[in-house]
């Protein structure tokens, strides 16, 4: 019985946080666990689980008597999580690239392809492949940790990317960075790699800076 109700509750988790990521689910109103329940076929007990565990992934606030909200975007938050993956994911990407075996690069090369459709289809999916994308380049490195927190930075950064893809011209201009950085990563030049992984996050990062102080202001 234990086991069915943890695997519900990971697919409830799966689901809830899709329709976060993809912006479904306001920032400022209150989670309707009764009608989520409802509408999802669960009981509350493990719709309760998945929410306090969004809560712990850090996409979720909880506040008493008020249930459960979407964190709202945020600089400070968006300044921390864009330096982690500065700490991390150059290198991780770099030692990936050498490790990488055919599956791997042909996995990296056909999600960038993906990528680019839902990019010019203008799909609600672009976040998705955009993080699909960068966690090709990443587990090949064979890190487990960084690995783990690279995905959880990954699923944070998402809304963000949203956010950034926001004003015309930036999808291309990022979908060039993904092209370049994905050619330097299948020729296994390391140094190349790591360049252009740290450049791609640090504009990306001042982009967002001038957006959300714009929206701040």
């Amino acid at each position: 019985m234990s086991i069915v109700v943890r695997n519900l509750s990971e697919q409830i988790v799966d689901l809830v946080r899709n329709r976060i990521l993809s912006g479904e689910v306001p920032s400022d109103l209150p989670i309707r666990q009764d009608a989520l329940a409802a509408e999802l076929g669960v009981s509350k007990i493990p719709l309760r689980e998945a929410l306090a565990r969004l809560e712990q992934d850090g996409l979720l606030r909880s506040q008493a008597n008020r249930g459960f909200f979407v964190r709202s975007l945020s600089t400070a938050e968006a300044e921390e999580v864009y330096a982690l993956r500065l700490k991390l994911e150059p290198d991780a990407v770099a030692l990936a690239s050498g490790l990488a075996d055919e599956e791997d690069r042909t996995l990296a090369a056909t999600t960038l392809q993906q990528l680019d459709r839902a990019t010019n289809e203008h799909g609600e999916s672009v976040g998705a492949f955009n993080r699909a994308f960068h966690l090709a380049l990443i587990r090949p490195c064979e890190k487990f940790l960084t690995i783990n927190f690279l995905e959880r930075l990954q699923i944070l950064s998402e809304r963000y990317v949203r956010k950034h893809l926001e004003p015309l011209g930036r999808d291309e201009r990022a979908n060039e960075e993904h092209r370049e950085l994905l050619r330097a990563w299948l020729s296994r030049d390391a140094d190349a790699v790591a360049s252009l992984t740290r450049t791609h996050i640090v504009q990306t990062l001042e982009d967002l800076r001038r957006q959300l102080a714009a929206e701040d202001s």
